[in-house]
């Protein structure tokens, strides 16, 4: 087989187009391959697909393909412009690259597949191309997959903000709780960002959502009340996040009482931080022999302990009644522990009891979409950090936008 038969297999080239000459050179370490199309075939405009006639030819266009061994491989061809009467001059499609781009489809699709294991500056390295032609791969497959994106009803959706810079710099991610994929990324964690969103939502998307699970962050829960209709009533707090605040209490109350008791010269709360700050399911024998004797010894830290793990059980009730009866139970016990930082988290927790319960009725959580904000972190890491929000948008909604990207 002759090189030009030769890559016109390689290139799937059928009539009209075939190849006319392939030419190496050493020096440049570069195939070059030309392409032109044979005349008299029907031109058709690209919007409307109808016949008309030739314009004129554009000056040569280079397109980057696949290599050749080590050889940087090169399409060349000049395209013909066809003159439709709706639509003016426009330039035929090639059947080997999509409008505007300077790749073809095969070196396209396989410079995605490198970029789902690096960066842009990555994929630009392996592929010798400029960190802007890099880029451009990610930013047209970031359209593609979101044009291609069908608009279906999502029942829960999750909201989270991640950290974008150092200084509280953040985003504002939503996802589908259930999937779990990306929906959107927008700039800060205000009211107004995720306002923008629901915004775009339409009365039958919004009748057919049942629950929006978020931190106990305000502008957040202002948005959704004021921009979903029954917005406050699908609102749900992420029980992992009221427990996040308690465990935070239980540490500040250890803190300070052992600062006091180190003046004093007693060192028995000495490296106990995380037999306090440790999960049920992660708790040994041995921690809990020692939180009991602890807890005999009489330290405040050993009763906020134990208002911290009482709490759990809210979460395990499937009737309201009996769990906001638990609660107020609950809460008078947190009141007069005279424990300062857990008398705050209890009261933060009646002020949001509405979404904290809301629980039993749709019980999801943020573990999802945590684990899509540890993928975000790990990308943001791999990249050591984005310069502005937008190609951090574009990463995200990439690596965690479970979009279909590959070009046709």
């Amino acid at each position: 087989m002759e090189d030009r038969q030769l890559y016109q297999t390689i290139l799937g080239l059928q009539e009209p187009w075939y190849v006319t000459a392939v030419s190496l050179s050493i020096p440049d370490a570069e195939v070059v391959v030309r392409v032109e199309r044979r005349e008299g075939e029907i031109l058709r405009c690209p919007e409307c697909e109808s016949p008309g006639p030739q314009y004129d030819r554009m000056e040569e266009r280079r397109w980057r393909h696949l290599d050749t061994c080590q050889y940087r491989t090169v399409l060349v061809a000049r395209v013909p412009r066809v003159k439709c009467s709706a639509h003016g001059v426009r330039q035929i499609r090639v059947p080997w690259a999509e409008d505007r781009s300077r790749f073809t489809l095969l070196f396209e699709a396989w410079a995605i597949r490198v970029l789902r294991e690096t960066t842009v500056a990555g994929l630009a390295s392996v592929m010798r191309m400029s960190w802007d032609e890099a880029e451009g791969i990610l930013r047209r497959a970031v359209a593609r997959g979101l044009a291609r994106r069908e608009r279906t009803p999502v029942a829960v959706v999750g909201v989270d903000e991640t950290s974008f810079q150092k200084r509280h710099e953040y985003v504002t991610v939503v996802a589908d709780v259930k999937t779990p994929r990306v929906l959107w990324v927008g700039d800060h964690r205000r009211q107004a960002t995720l306002a923008e969103y629901w915004a775009t939502w339409t009365a039958a998307e919004q009748q057919m959502l049942t629950s929006v699970v978020m931190d106990m962050w305000d502008p957040y829960i202002a948005a959704t009340r004021e921009q979903l209709a029954d917005g406050l009533s699908k609102i749900v707090f992420d029980r992992f996040h009221v427990m996040q605040h308690l465990t935070r209490a239980v540490d500040l109350v250890r803190r300070a009482e052992h600062s006091a008791l180190r003046r004093q010269g007693d060192e028995r709360l000495s490296r106990t931080r995380y037999l306090w700050l440790r999960g049920e399911h992660r708790r040994s024998r041995r921690d809990l022999l020692r939180i009991t004797a602890l807890r005999r010894a009489g330290f405040k830290v050993g009763r906020a302990w134990a208002l911290k793990e009482a709490i759990r059980k809210l979460w395990r009730y499937r009737s309201l009644t009996w769990a906001t009866k638990f609660f107020r139970k609950w809460y008078g016990w947190a009141m007069r522990s005279r424990l300062g930082p857990v008398k705050q988290a209890a009261q933060m927790m009646q002020h949001y009891l509405y979404g904290i319960l809301a629980y039993l009725r749709h019980p999801y959580t943020n573990a999802l979409a945590e684990s899509l904000n540890a993928k975000i972190q790990e990308i943001k890491y791999r990249a050591r950090g984005y310069r502005n929000r937008d190609n951090f948008r574009l990463a995200i909604l990439f690596h965690c936008g479970g979009l279909q990207m590959d070009p046709h």
